[in-house]
């Protein structure tokens, strides 16, 4: 297993708020696994650089969203 340091961090923008606050999804080496975070405009770009993210395409975004729903609808 490699240790977190190694591992690829992802960011997936949901939300560019009028107050000037970025909301997104940041994720450790696996985009389905992830916390959702709130950041003002200078401290998200921030964030982005120290962490040396990548953000997801949209074709990755939309496998989460499959995933995420496979997973909200199983068993109904």
């Amino acid at each position: 297993m490699a240790s977190t340091d190694q591992q690829q961090r992802y960011v997936r923008v949901t939300d560019r708020r009028l107050d000037g606050f970025v909301e997104f999804d940041f994720s450790v080496g696996d985009p389905e696994l992830y916390v959702e975070l709130i950041l003002p405009q200078a401290a998200f770009q921030e964030f982005c650089r120290a962490n040396r993210v990548e953000h997801l395409s949209e074709a990755a975004a939309q496998r989460v969203d499959m995933d995420r729903k496979k997973w909200r609808e199983a068993g109904l």
